[in-house]
């Protein structure tokens, strides 16, 4: 069985498109979260997401950009962007987006994951640093979490002895790349695909992974997409200019 996970597509179009063009057969499609939010996209990707599959959770700003949570709670050029795809969103898209579930979510399939936005305790909470990761991995009743949110694309790891994070170490700026990253069945880890649409880790290039659940392999993998439409169409939306300049930067 072979997972495809995504995460953090912020209404980025071409960055989702891209991915799905490189990703291997699978099995299922696993999406953590924040299907909107940011890009001028956000009809086309909730769409194209409902058809890949059923498997969701929710993040921070599919709640924001359907009035479940307080926009104040975001900084105004996030805020602005959520309340823009709010108006944008069809009412059919609107009401699927507000009822995504909370995570963790689980897969009968693989009893031993769970599958959040932010964290197993907190659904928005961002976990970026070992010490961050160290808590909800000792309190998970799973081994593996999956996890978006943060932007980052790598895993954090413990074991008996320590906890540590790996981030894939590419060798290009610009041309697709993977790298697999074997599990071990003593430790238990935090597993975030990156950001297929606002990467932040400083590689423009859209983020995602799968994981091969017989031989326990994630493969991490970057690939380039067609960035000017995609910064095209958030201009031609009058969205904050630097929503679309930082896409270049990934950050």
């Amino acid at each position: 069985m072979r997972l495809l996970i995504l995460s953090d597509i912020h209404g980025n179009l071409e960055a989702l498109e891209a991915c799905l063009a490189a990703a291997p057969a699978y099995d299922l499609v696993v999406n953590l979260g924040d299907v909107v939010g940011y890009g001028a996209s956000p009809n086309e990707v909730v769409e194209r997401s409902r058809e890949l599959g059923k498997f969701f959770v929710r993040g921070n700003h599919d709640k924001a950009a359907t009035g479940l949570i307080d926009v104040h709670d975001f900084n105004p050029m996030a805020g602005a962007a959520a309340l823009w795809t709010r108006d944008e969103l069809s009412p059919e898209n609107l009401e699927w987006l507000q009822a995504l579930p909370q995570g963790p979510a689980y897969l009968e399939e693989l009893p031993d994951a769970q599958f959040v936005h932010g964290s197993p305790l907190d659904e928005d909470e961002y976990v970026i640093t070992v010490r961050d990761a160290v808590q909800p991995m000792l309190d998970s009743n799973v081994p593996l979490t999956f996890f978006g949110h943060t932007h980052v694309q790598g895993t954090f790891l413990l074991t008996h002895m320590a906890a540590d994070a790996y981030h894939p170490v590419y060798q290009t700026v610009g041309q697709p790349e993977t790298a697999e990253f074997p599990l071990k069945k003593e430790a238990r880890y935090m597993i975030n695909p990156g950001s297929v649409g606002q990467p932040r880790d400083g590689d423009w290039r859209a983020a995602f992974a799968w994981f091969d659940v017989e031989d326990r392999v994630v493969t991490f993998c970057r690939i380039p997409y067609d960035l000017k439409t995609a910064q095209d169409r958030i201009m031609a939306a009058n969205l904050p200019l630097r929503l679309a300049t930082r896409l270049a930067a990934g950050r």
